[in-house]
């Protein structure tokens, strides 16, 4: 038996299994370091692994540190190290720096004071649900008004366009908690048209939109996929024809999430018919109540409305509008992606499910004894979210450096959105009949149904699971294009 060292580059050191045999209580742990995650004299990232050699503590004894040190605006210390949890599960406990930690509760705080109690949320139908409706817009809006007066809503963005300039460390603090108390989900003008206009964004642009973003001013779509490009986005047709100052967009989108109350598209659109296909792309910011925009619902599986098709007939988009070069579209839409990519929210929330259910399990144990093996389903669980939160942390500690992740965002998408599949039938598995209860009916426990149908859908959206595959075999390992 091995033990391979996460978070290293080149050679991984390895543990041989007679460091974890029963020996002396007296005899002193062995430390084994791993190499740099990338080697730099500034910023160096090391992580030690100490193994008990007292059998009684195998679990127990496995410690690990994350030792840091770097600027002070860049990844913040933090140690990991077993923590006993209050259901006596032995678990890994990320300790971070005093400041960080104070931040933290500082966020339980103002979602206690904001944030409507779980069940009044289940009752309303606001759990599992994606601004299926004006009420819910108006309650998302409105919390991320919060959130911006706070200087919440975009702490990490630098200070000259209207962010916190706070450390990456505490944008990694903050996502995990809203994302775990299932605080209303990230406008996607914060997610990555933000970030996209920063980089590639003239200062007109800058000036106009970023305001209004970090502002909860305006609800922004994304419009990429299409009847004929869905994973294969290259493929997209919608063309957009250069008529004086203006380019004027016909073709048509679909699932395009939230694009009924939204504000602002941010549009992939075909500039150059004859170029090759990943090529001839361009980027626009469409206002969606332009004349010959229409949008049309498209209910989903969980009777929920969240996407949408959106027609574009002649309609006119200044060039003005046009975001980073003509015809260069396609690479920065591989950017935003990869900032779509790079969260911790899917292990957070699939976290908060997991202990939910582990609750149930121990609240009604009759439906442990209706099917034993849910207790297994129920560790491998657990366990996955763990690893699953390590993929994200390395994600989070790029970005920390400067870099953009991209096979490192995919695999940290890639396992979360399986995850969250595995999570939601141990779900039904353990629920029964329970599970089919929705719309906060006298005897659900959670919104399990609405989460199990939606699941369907999270290898799919965002880029499907084959396709991460793909870029992490390509990208990630070098292999070459099947």
């Amino acid at each position: 038996m091995t033990v391979t060292l996460p978070f290293s580059t080149g050679s991984p050191k390895t543990a041989p299994a007679r460091a974890l045999k029963p020996s002396r209580a007296a005899r002193p742990s062995r430390k084994f370091a791993a190499r740099p995650f990338a080697a730099s004299s500034a910023s160096r990232i090391t992580l030690l692994i100490s193994l008990s050699t007292d059998a009684s503590r195998r679990v127990g004894g496995f410690h690990c540190a994350l030792l840091h040190t770097s600027p002070a605006s860049a990844f913040r210390s933090r140690i990991l190290r077993p923590t006993r949890t209050t259901t006596g599960v032995t678990t890994v406990r990320y300790a971070y720096e005093p400041d960080v930690e104070a931040f933290r509760k500082e966020v339980r705080q103002f979602i206690s004071e904001n944030l409507p109690p779980e069940e009044e949320r289940l009752q309303r139908g606001y759990e599992g649900g994606f601004k299926t409706n004006q009420e819910e817009y108006d309650y998302t809006m409105g919390f991320q008004k919060k959130l911006s007066d706070r200087g919440w809503l975009a702490m990490a963005w630098p200070k000259e366009y209207g962010g916190g300039g706070a450390s990456h460390m505490r944008q990694l603090v903050y996502n995990e908690e809203m994302a775990y108390h299932g605080a209303p989900s990230m406008n996607m003008g914060i997610a990555w048209v933000g970030p996209s206009l920063m980089l590639y964004g003239t200062g007109e642009q800058k000036q106009k939109f970023i305001p209004r973003i970090t502002g909860a001013d305006d609800w922004w779509c994304t419009l990429y996929s299409e009847p004929g490009a869905g994973s294969d986005l290259a493929a997209l047709q919608t063309r957009a024809t250069r008529d004086g100052d203006d380019y004027v967009i016909n073709g048509q989108k679909i699932w395009t999430s939230g694009g009924h109350l939204a504000d602002w598209g941010w549009l992939a659109a075909r500039t150059d018919p004859d170029a090759p296909k990943h090529k001839g792309i361009t980027m626009f910011m469409v206002n969606m109540k332009s004349p010959g925009v229409s949008v049309s619902p498209l209910i989903n599986i969980a009777d929920r409305h969240g996407f949408n098709e959106v027609f574009f007939e002649d309609v006119r988009v200044p060039a003005s509008q046009v975001v980073g070069e003509v015809n260069r579209g396609w690479y920065h839409m591989a950017v935003a992606l990869d900032f779509e990519r790079s969260g911790i929210q899917a292990y957070a929330g699939g976290r908060r499910t997991v202990e939910r259910l582990i609750g149930v399990a121990k609240q009604r144990p009759e439906l442990v004894a209706r099917r034993p093996s849910v207790r297994h389903e129920l560790a491998d669980r657990s366990i996955e979210v763990n690893v699953g939160t390590f993929l994200a942390y390395r994600v989070a500690t790029m970005q920390a450096r400067g870099m953009v992740p991209n096979h490192e965002a995919s695999a940290s998408k890639l396992f979360g959105s399986e995850m969250s599949q595995r999570i939601s039938n141990t779900g039904m598995h353990l629920l029964g009949t329970l599970g089919q209860l929705r719309d906060g009916t006298k005897h659900q426990v959670i919104d399990q149904a609405t989460n199990y149908l939606q699941s369907v859908s999270a290898t799919v959206a965002a880029g499907t699971s084959e396709i991460q595959r793909g870029i992490i075999a390509t990208r990630g390992l070098g292999l070459p294009r099947g």
